[in-house]
């Protein structure tokens, strides 16, 4: 079987969704308003509230939710057989990433751009909000782990994309200052950084002095370094340490100077990665090695499925996206639609491109079979896969593959590093919030907050696997991260069901997703808790068991302060409001 095929058949699904469904949830449901006044014109300040473009808004939105993990999750969910992975990519993107990260913005910009969690407050009550800041706190840490890893993996893996990843950071300011200061335009300044960046990836490919090999200053593979520690891991160690400095700065400046002109820079990456991939696909025609369902699978995918792809499918943290900066630049409601389903699409298109970028790299089904032997190994090798598979797609329009493989590698570190500048910048700001909320004032300093956000992200990365190695923390938390992204997506979907209560609007388009989700999620993470992770398990461990009690106490608190709110009276607050 083709490729293609699959390729198509996601796209119609796709263009169906967007054409009927999402118009019938902006018309019926969300009853978007082109006359209502938007935060982004009533609080204008020209720092946070800025109308702007529906394109560059798109682009900027896209690029902040599309990070290294709609490849990485569909890139091991595979192991349970393309056509379950396919489905639920499809379907979710459909019926609940859209609806989700499309109601959060809307029921954001109805409500003065506020967050998720500040909404919390006025839908459920003060207590369920401290609650729900604390999860999300929670998921935050965990983004920064779980990218940071990504990141420092892909550094040490491919160590030509170094240079080409980091040039990017004195284009980004030279941009900002363009920009900002003489009043340039962003596009052709940011075309030319990203040629620049590409020409840097060509020439570190072929020339080993450009090649930026930590393992090999430490001595090679296999070598010990300090206090015997590996070569590879004193890599890990070293390049996690530079991760948490920069994402220290870039979180503390000004969003102009260097974050803002970078998402542009990325929002380009992002469709240049997305058509390589797609065109690859149509030049080189590859088969399916990969079987349709996994019989053999030493776990089953149900409910893991649905934890494993979280974002491609749906995701929690794009709705702290939608509330938190993209609702205070829409320029009018009407483009709610435009920005926030069609957002999910395009991650959902870079999920399905994953996908069938790993399903047709082996050339035989026992070589595929061979490499996702376990959950385990597929966990592992997902990733790795993927860039190789890309980059197959990629040569079929005469890029070499040494090359292909440099700016795949390029193109998701740029993506990681987006997801986990936006993600460090938020935890701050959660930070801040609950130092208000519990009147201690040294965390309402920036610094102190940054601070905080970025030590306890880079130690949860370094924990030690073994005694002598660093950085399987990102690693071990890819499943919690999984589950507590999908609780946060039906918390907020349930938040946005009672907020359309009491509207007297039908809630069902969200409600029914919010019901699957929940569903899926809390059998998922009491099984993990309860029998995987517990004291008691044979696979014991403290870490995720920790995490994951927490996180599941709290969710359950919530649900049941939501749902006696779901069944209440209307509130005259957000009544107002909408």
């Amino acid at each position: 079987m083709s490729g293609i095929w699959l390729a198509i058949a996601g796209i119609i699904i796709f263009a169906l969704g967007y054409k009927y469904y999402s118009k019938f949830i902006a018309e019926k449901i969300y009853r978007l308003d082109p006359n209502y006044v938007t935060p982004a014109h009533k609080y204008e300040d020209g720092v946070d509230f800025v109308p702007t473009n529906k394109f560059v808004l798109w682009g900027h939105h896209f690029t902040s939710v599309a990070g290294a993990a709609p490849i990485v999750g569909p890139a091991i969910a595979v192991y349970w057989g393309w056509l379950p992975a396919i489905l639920w990519v499809l379907l979710g993107t459909v019926f609940a990433a859209g609806v989700h990260d499309f109601g959060t913005l809307v029921l954001s910009v109805r409500n003065k751009g506020q967050s998720m969690g500040t909404l919390a407050s006025k839908l459920i009550g003060e207590r369920a909000k401290k609650l729900f800041l604390f999860i999300i706190l929670l998921l935050v840490l965990m983004v920064n782990a779980v990218f940071a890893w990504v990141i420092a993996n892909l550094f040490i893996s491919f160590p030509a994309s170094v240079v080409s990843v980091f040039i990017q950071i004195p284009l980004a300011i030279w941009i900002g200052y363009s920009v900002y200061k003489k009043k340039g335009s962003m596009l052709l300044p940011s075309v030319v950084a990203l040629a620049v960046m590409y020409l840097a990836a060509i020439v570190a490919s072929y020339v080993p002095v450009l090649q930026i090999d930590l393992v090999k200053y430490f001595g090679g593979e296999g070598a010990t370094t300090f206090m015997g520690a590996s070569a590879t891991s004193m890599a890990f160690f070293v390049w996690i340490i530079v991760l948490m400095v920069y994402v220290y700065i870039a979180s503390t400046l000004p969003v102009w100077k260097l974050l803002q002109p970078r998402d542009y820079i990325n929002s380009h990456q992002l469709l240049v990665g997305l058509g390589l991939l797609y065109l690859g696909l149509l030049f080189t025609n590859p088969q399916v090695t990969a079987p349709v369902s996994n019989a053999q699978a030493d776990i089953s995918w149900f409910p893991l499925l649905f934890i494993t792809i979280a974002c491609g499918a749906i995701s929690g943290f794009h709705g702290l996206v939608s509330s938190g900066t993209t609702s205070k630049q829409l320029n009018n409601e009407k483009e709610a639609r435009f920005v926030g389903y069609l957002g999910a699409v395009g991650e959902g298109a870079l999920a399905l491109i994953a996908i069938i970028a790993v399903i047709t790299f082996f050339p035989t089904a026992g070589e595929f079979s061979a490499t996702y032997s376990s959950f385990t190994e597929a966990s592992g090798a997902g990733l790795t896969v993927f860039i190789q598979g890309a980059a197959q797609l990629a040569t079929g329009l005469g890029i070499p593959s040494v090359v292909a493989s440099t700016i795949v590698s390029v193109i998701i570190v740029s993506f990681a590093a987006t997801t986990l500048d936006s993600s460090v910048r938020l935890m701050r700001y959660i930070i801040s919030e609950l130092g208000t909320e519990y009147n201690f004032k040294p965390l309402t300093k920036a610094h102190v907050a940054t601070t905080a956000a970025v030590v306890s992200s880079a130690a949860l990365t370094l924990i030690p696997q073994g005694p002598k190695g660093f950085g399987s923390g990102g690693y071990l938390l890819w499943p919690l991260f999984g589950t507590s992204n999908q609780l946060l997506a039906g918390i907020s979907l349930l938040l946005i069901s009672i907020w359309l209560k009491r509207l007297g609007r039908n809630y069902w388009p969200t409600l029914i997703p919010m019901l699957f989700i929940m569903f899926m999620t809390l059998w998922a993470m009491i099984d993990q808790v309860i029998t995987e992770w517990a004291p008691w398990a044979a696979g014991s461990d403290w870490l995720l068991f920790s995490f994951g009690a927490i996180i599941l106490v709290f969710t359950i608190w919530i649900l049941l302060t939501a749902a006696s709110a779901l069944l209440n009276g209307k509130d005259n607050n957000i009544e107002k409001s909408a």
